[in-house]
């Protein structure tokens, strides 16, 4: 039994890796909300399938002053149409799969209207990724940013695009498996619109 609750960043379509933890401390769960923007984390970015390997779907932010901004605060750039290009990225590497048609009319809202801030919009798109796979959680938010926990497991930095995922991942079925070969820890979205109900016992 894990004795400890854990921190989270909020992300991006989380990887798989993001999911398991959230299962795994299901009563314990603290999303971050009051650190600093870092750069280049999946709290904006998420890895999808594509025929020819793995893409990068990146949310621009409007660039901010010099001084650090806390995550709460970041806006996301509307300067190009990267809606569009996210929901055509996600309609080709997903429509041969085996359940996007089952999720597509809920997911494709958030590729159409416009959002503000970047937590208010992951926040959202993470609760109907909970939903789809039927994860019960209880999120609860920091009210203060504090450096380190002792009471909490901290995944804060840990998972990251830069480093390998810390759980060895069972293989699932994946659309372009046999050109590319199993890919580890991409979004959620791959496992769930390959596995549709199934993702849950996966997890």
């Amino acid at each position: 039994m894990i004795e400890k609750g854990v921190v989270l960043p909020m992300f991006y379509l989380p990887p798989v890796e993001y999911f398991v933890l959230l299962n795994a401390y299901k009563p314990g769960i603290l999303i971050e909300s009051e650190e600093h923007f870092p750069k280049q984390t999946y709290r904006n970015r998420a890895h999808v399938f594509t025929p020819d390997g793995v893409l990068v779907l990146t949310v621009p932010v409007i660039k901010g002053s010099k001084t650090h901004t806390k995550i709460k605060d970041v806006k996301i750039s509307y300067d190009f149409d990267w809606q569009r290009l996210h929901w055509l990225s996600l309609q080709a590497c997903y429509r041969r799969s085996a359940y996007f048609e089952y999720y597509e009319d809920e997911l494709a809202p958030f590729y159409e209207k416009r959002f503000d801030f970047l937590f208010d919009y992951n926040e959202q798109v993470l609760q109907f990724l909970l939903k789809s796979i039927k994860l019960k959680v209880d999120l609860q938010y920091t009210q203060s940013y504090e450096s380190s926990y002792s009471q909490l497991n901290d995944f804060r930095n840990s998972i990251s695009p830069k480093k390998e995922p810390g759980f060895e991942q069972k293989q699932y079925f994946q659309v372009f498996e046999e050109r590319q070969g199993f890919q580890k820890n991409l979004s959620i979205v791959d496992l769930l619109f390959n596995q549709g109900p199934h993702s849950l016992n996966y997890l």
